[in-house]
């Protein structure tokens, strides 16, 4: 088929590349620019026309956004502006860029990339995929099928969200040492774990770059725990992969 496009728009950065599906791969450096703020559509829109223009991309577009999305609406917005909340972004993203787009949960994209391509490759069982950055995505596999829009992110834990106790920006927003972030993140997978007995739990997001500080301070589980092995382009594969299925 023709060239395929993945684009990962995060509550900070909008990042996208062109995809070699058979690898799961970028095929060139990803082109990256700050998410506008505020984040409204209509902003965005023009952010994720000028990262796909800026490859001359003609074809299939995969996007991921950070929220449920069903059937290309996209129902809640946590670290994005209200505006997004009930829109058919399949429909915006695909009159403004004038190419077939397909939009898919953010966390859920990197997890079809982790279990094709990476970290996850050939498990059976359940799975859980967990992106830890600005906020907390997770993507659920049984058997290998995506039990789509999750967010377990958004589970209760010590009467708030947990994204706001163990997220990557809660680390950097409290000035946690690894220690005491690991601490935070131990009691989220216990939690996470209680509810849905993993075989594979997969650490992603920008912070598995930096996986050797904290995944050694994590208590033993009955889970394996393991870093991504596509890291930040887990969101671009994904959406790719996605846009090329849609496509047939």
């Amino acid at each position: 088929m023709t060239a395929v496009f993945g684009v990962d728009i995060g509550g900070s950065g909008i990042k996208g590349a062109p995809v070699d599906l058979a690898r799961g791969a970028l095929t060139q450096e990803r082109h990256k620019v700050l998410t506008p703020q505020p984040s409204e559509p209509g902003a965005v829109v023009a952010a994720v026309r000028e990262v796909v223009r800026h490859f001359d991309h003609q074809g299939p577009v995969g996007l991921t956004f950070p929220g449920v999305v069903v059937g290309g609406r996209t129902r809640t917005a946590a670290n994005v502006d209200k505006g997004w909340i009930g829109l058919d972004a399949e429909g915006l993203f695909r009159d403004a860029l004038g190419m077939p787009a397909t939009v898919l949960n953010d966390a859920d994209a990197a997890g079809l990339a982790e279990t094709e391509h990476g970290a996850g490759r050939g498990e059976s069982g359940v799975v859980l995929v967990l992106t830890f950055g600005t906020g907390i995505g997770s993507a659920l596999f049984v058997d290998g099928t995506l039990v789509p829009n999750t967010e377990l992110g958004h589970l209760e834990l010590r009467g708030k969200d947990a994204e706001r106790r163990a997220s990557s920006a809660a680390r950097e927003r409290h000035d946690l040492t690894w220690e005491q972030w690991a601490g935070r993140v131990d009691e989220y997978l216990d939690l996470v774990e209680m509810l849905f007995s993993p075989q594979l739990i997969v650490i992603g997001g920008g912070v598995s770059r930096k996986h050797e500080k904290f995944l050694p301070l994590l208590r033993d589980r009955g889970a394996r725990v393991v870093p991504a092995e596509l890291r930040n382009d887990a969101g671009i594969v994904g959406a790719a992969m996605a846009a090329a299925r849609a496509a047939g």
